[in-house]
């Protein structure tokens, strides 16, 4: 792999994990219902993070095949 995949890889990574932190939180036990649980972060925003540093790791494998097996 050249460096550029390396690259593309390290900031897909890092941006699969600052998804999964948008995720976390407290949630809901039986004694008190926490409403954040339903914030627009944590329903909309962080999946589709999630979603984008999927494709920017995707894209460093298949950068690979296309620059061609150096």
């Amino acid at each position: 792999m050249k460096r550029t995949n390396y690259i593309l890889l390290t900031i897909g990574i890092i941006t699969i994990l600052l998804g999964f932190v948008l995720m976390s939180g407290e949630g809901t036990t039986e004694q008190a219902f926490n409403p954040d649980i339903f914030s627009d972060i944590r329903i909309k925003v962080a999946p589709l993070v999630c979603l984008l540093g999927y494709v920017l790791c995707g894209t460093a494998v298949v950068f690979k095949i296309r620059n061609g097996f150096e």
